[in-house]
């Protein structure tokens, strides 16, 4: 049975201030999470601009899903027309028509 990973290792990696913007930011959540070991997830980050900026992540939210539903239906179109393709190749091979 396939498995399907439900985790995002993104999530716990903390965010290192290498932009003025980040650095802002990892201050501001810090400031808002006050995390035991000092450092400021990525999770963390979602969670607070969720909290306090939840058009901007919906925005975001959907805009992925969107171009994911795209993607599926591009992938679907392409493999209908492969199996099209490999269909008639085989009847071709057999000298066979459908």
């Amino acid at each position: 049975m396939n498995t399907i990973e439900t985790e995002n290792s993104t999530l716990t990696e903390a965010v290192e201030k290498a932009t003025p913007i980040k650095e802002w930011l990892v201050e501001y959540v810090g400031e808002q999470q006050n995390p035991e070991d000092g450092e400021v997830t990525v999770e963390m980050v979602v969670n607070t601009v969720a909290d306090e900026f939840p058009e901007f992540l919906m925005v975001v939210a959907e805009e992925n899903w969107i171009r994911g539903y795209h993607q599926a239906l591009t992938d679907v179109e392409e493999m209908q027309t492969a199996f099209k393709e490999a269909e008639q190749d085989t009847q071709q091979e057999d000298g066979s028509d459908i």
